[in-house]
């Protein structure tokens, strides 16, 4: 089952060619409503296929909901979000790179029982704020990032062979942890409030140092360099996290990905399908833009790798917000789910940061925050019925 904390104060848990043709648009036009549905992972399912009349589904060229996995092997957790229509997942629960094939290819297999596919493997960040040890030296410009690099590469390669689409990355070098904050919401439901006051004055960590934009982002164009045309090569696609939380400085190191100027200038400083962004358009709002500029520019470009779904209440930009209910925060999430089918888009939709809900609590310890990742679920499915409908006149 999804074993998330709600309470930990980290993104998650606050939360090849098929694969990647799949879910960067396969050339398939929209089956009409009346015709029967294909079988398969991105496939609508219908008990009687024949007399299908009800709602849009998910097809090739539509949208995806995914989730986050934490043991691919585990069949009960692969049922546990295949009962809320969920075909496609997401993970980070990975070794040290490289992730060679002895990793992968059992964990597509567990899935392919399920009729499931891996949609994104995301190369690990720490929850306490530090950096992932599998690209400090990328991220600090440190001897021996080139071996590191290297490793990069090798996982990218096998993750096309399996047409697994999309490996996500982050580059930061601290996470601006610090200024979280559980409290409570509606009912009493656990919110994630974000304060630059309560970190912007605490030191730098000696084993980190500190770090300007301008040396952070030197370290980080080197990197896009380097694996970009391995990606593109091998049909998958590079989908950088921005900054969240997003303060200009964490720790005495600037964050490089924290505006939407640096979102721009990172797209362009490798112009290639596979360097894309995942547009988080909770963060979008976090920086004080408007998400729906902000997701046309990046969707008109196919520089969007996946989107992160989810919605916060604003006040400071950068330095003062809260993460609430999808249904409740200051971003229109018909308006964000509109303008991602407007422009074709076509890959996976996470709606993730559940927030803490009571009934979780009462759960055995297994399923964590199922109810909460269902509630998320829930209200994202219908935005996309919605939009396809339309949109589309689906």
């Amino acid at each position: 089952m999804i074993k998330l904390n709600q309470t930990a104060l980290s993104r998650r848990g606050l939360l090849q060619t098929s694969g990647a043709a799949l879910l960067a648009g396969a050339a398939a036009a929209t089956p009409a409503r009346a015709q029967l549905p294909s079988q398969g992972p991105d496939a609508p399912y219908h008990p009687h296929p024949a007399a299908r009349v009800g709602q849009p589904q998910e097809g090739p060229d539509t949208p995806k909901l995914t989730l986050y996995m934490e043991d691919l092997l585990s069949d009960e957790e692969a049922v546990s979000l295949k009962q809320l229509g969920i075909n496609w997942v997401d993970t980070q629960a990975v070794p040290a790179q490289p992730w060679g094939m002895d990793y992968l290819q059992p964990r597509v297999d567990a899935l392919k029982k399920h009729d499931m596919r891996i949609g994104i493997m995301m190369i690990r960040w720490s929850y306490n704020g530090g950096m992932d040890p599998n690209m400090s030296k990328i991220v600090y410009g440190l001897p021996g990032r080139d071996e590191e690099i290297a490793k990069i590469k090798e996982t990218i390669v096998n993750c096309g062979k399996l047409g697994i689409p999309v490996v996500e990355w982050n580059f930061f070098p601290h996470r601006a942890t610090d200024g979280y904050q559980p409290i409570p919401g509606r009912g009493g439901a656990t919110m994630t409030e974000f304060k630059y006051d309560r970190m912007k004055d605490l030191p730098p960590i000696p084993v980190e140092g500190t770090h300007s934009y301008e040396e952070t982002w030197k370290n980080m164009a080197y990197y896009l360099k380097e694996v970009v045309p391995v990606a593109e090569k091998n049909n998958v696609v590079l989908s950088v996290h921005p900054n969240d939380p997003p303060p200009p400085m964490s720790r005495g190191s600037a964050q490089v990905l924290n505006s939407f100027n640096d979102w721009k200038r990172l797209v362009e400083t490798v112009n290639s399908p596979s360097n894309c962004m995942t547009w988080d358009c909770g963060v979008t709002r976090e920086l004080g833009e408007d998400p729906i500029v902000v997701g046309n520019w990046l969707a008109s470009r196919n520089r969007i790798g996946q989107v992160h779904f989810r919605n916060v209440v604003m006040r400071k930009p950068r330095e003062d917000y809260t993460e609430v209910f999808p249904d409740n925060g200051d971003n229109d999430m018909y308006a964000v789910m509109k303008l991602l089918v407007k422009n074709n888009y076509k890959r996976l939709i996470f709606p993730e940061h559940p927030r803490g809900l009571a009934v979780d609590k009462l759960l055995p310890k297994a399923y964590g925050a199922y109810a909460a990742w269902a509630y998320n679920v829930g209200h994202c499915k219908a935005m996309l019925q919605i939009a396809l409908r339309e949109v589309r006149g689906l």
